[in-house]
């Protein structure tokens, strides 16, 4: 039975060798790993940071781009907005002048309407045949029907038939 102890016992430290060798590589493998680890995450680490400061260069880039267009913006609205308003002012101008030119118009058409109702026939006549036709019937039309019919038969023929389907329309 010693015997067999004996052989038990050194065959227990000859496992227990083995197995101690085996934990001794292990171990040896788990740190190189943990070694390995470390290194790979001091470089995802750096990854990071320089991500990081990637965005936040991007996002202040970003910003100063929204601020300069802001400001063109703005610009450009108040040129829209002069511009409107010079527009508004270019119109009602515009209608003003109208206004005022249809006014000389018709006093101008009154005072030669004025002037041809004072003359006779006969040279009224003669005067607006040798006009044009549209500037000759745009004055019959200012004229009483009594004053246009007395000059009309002082025309000739064709002037005043001429003349007469201008009045027409």
């Amino acid at each position: 039975m010693k015997y067999i102890l004996l052989i038990a016992l050194l065959y227990s430290s000859l496992f227990s060798m083995q197995n101690s060798d085996k934990l001794f590589e292990c171990t040896k493998i788990f740190k190189e790993r943990k070694n390995e680890l470390l290194v790979e995450l001091e470089r995802i680490d750096e990854q990071k940071q320089a991500l990081n400061a990637l965005k936040t260069a991007t996002e202040d880039l970003l910003k100063k781009k929204e601020a300069k267009l802001a400001l063109k913006e703005e610009a450009v609205n108040a040129k829209l907005a002069q511009v409107s308003q010079k527009e508004k002012a270019i119109k009602e101008m515009v209608e003003k002048n109208s206004k005022i030119l249809k006014e000389l118009q018709s006093t101008k058409m009154s005072k030669i309407s004025q002037t041809f109702a004072k003359m006779k026939a006969g040279a009224a006549a003669n005067v607006l045949s040798d006009m044009d036709s549209k500037e000759a019937g745009s004055i019959l039309q200012s004229l009483k029907p009594k004053v246009v019919g007395k000059i009309l038969t002082k025309m000739d023929p064709k002037k005043a038939s001429e003349l007469t389907q201008l009045l027409a329309k």
